[in-house]
């Protein structure tokens, strides 16, 4: 029974991880900042480089492993900004909210199935314990 315990609790970590990963790429989704090969580029800090949730199968349960998305930006137009190039273009994160979305929606049925799956064991162990006593 340990080994489900701890199967679910990976699951719930991943979980957990990948809801604060897609909530810190949403709220710094507007978080652009100079072209890297803009001429002021050095004065400025960088755009924002959302990241991404990887989850691998691992001995007794699961692992989620943060990698940078790549790529981690796009150019976008905005005069007004200070660190603009010539052209205009900054670097935008590049978030697809379309897709932080479905990764929050996983986030929460994989937590809440891997939760059922603790319930559930938990319910068969105290079961066994009423049977033998």
């Amino acid at each position: 029974m340990n080994a489900v315990f701890a199967i679910a609790k990976s699951g719930m970590q991943a979980a957990s991880l990948r809801l604060d990963v897609s909530a810190s790429n949403v709220a710094n989704m507007s978080s652009d900042g100079p072209l890297p090969d803009a001429a002021n580029a050095a004065a400025y800090p960088p755009a924002y480089a959302p990241q991404r949730v990887d989850q691998v199968e691992v001995a007794g349960g699961t692992a989620a492993r943060v990698t940078t998305a790549s790529p981690s930006y796009v150019p976008a137009y905005d005069p007004s900004a200070p660190y603009a190039d010539k052209n205009g273009m900054v670097a935008a994160p590049n978030v697809d909210l379309t897709n932080e979305v479905v990764q929050q929606i996983t986030a929460a049925y994989e937590f809440a199935a891997n939760a059922r799956v603790l319930q559930t064991a938990s319910q068969m162990m105290k079961t066994l314990l009423d049977i033998k006593a």
